[in-house]
Order: C-alpha cells, then structure tokens, then sequence
C-alpha cells in the first residue's frame, strides 16, 4: 500500500511539474552549429537530413535521405523532447554506431533552446 502511496504522490507531483521550456531565439543562434549538416525550413538534405517536422517522426526515417547509419534505422527512437536531448548531449553515446560527426552539446540549457528552435518548424 505504502508502495501505491509513493508511486501516486511522484505521479501528481509530475504531472504539476512545469516542463522546461526552450528559447526559441536563443535556439536559433545554437542552431548555427548544426546549419552545416541540417537545415529546419525546408524538405532539403544537406550532409545530414532536413529537420522539417522532426517531432513526432521515427529517427531515420525520411524516405529521400539515404545516408541513415542501420544504428540510427534500427534504433527505435522516436523524437520527442527527451530523446532530442539525450542525442544531442552526446549523439554517438545516445545511439552506438551512428554516422552523425557531431560532438553534441555539453549545456542543458542550449540542448533545451535547440529543441525549442527545432519545435518551431514542426507541425
């Protein structure tokens, strides 16, 4: 009983938990990091994917880019808040065998403010 107690006390408390949001415009400007490989405002491929409509989407899964490492088609990630977080903080950490270069983002805060950039050019 203790144990439903505990569990349903973490839940509710969570569930008033404002969520951590991201500067959008702060994003922008961490962004420039990414501008080589990615692009946000249009369904073009770069070195790396478009991130058009990124939310929602299962990671390696745009149908025209073909680049994808079989570790990030087989990864099972969906994009979401917490898994762009995770990726981005260290990618080839978060997902062993993918073909992304970058080192990642050691600040919380401009993972957050990325996310916030990238939500923007999602539907």
């Amino acid at each position: 009983m203790r144990k439903i107690f505990m569990l349903t006390s973490l839940l509710v408390i969570a569930a008033f938990t404002p969520a951590v949001a991201g500067d959008v415009d702060a994003g922008e400007k961490v962004f420039k990091k990414c501008k080589a490989c990615h692009v946000v405002d249009q369904e073009k491929h770069k070195v790396g994917p478009h991130l058009v409509n990124l939310f929602g989407r299962a990671a390696g899964s745009v149908e025209d880019y073909g680049k994808y490492s079989n570790a990030l088609k087989d990864s099972g990630i969906v994009w979401n808040d917490e898994t762009l977080n995770g990726f981005l903080e260290k990618p080839k950490a978060y997902v062993k065998g993918t073909k992304m270069a970058f080192g990642g983002l050691n600040k919380e805060e401009d993972r957050l403010n990325v996310i916030a950039y990238l939500k923007s050019f999602s539907q």
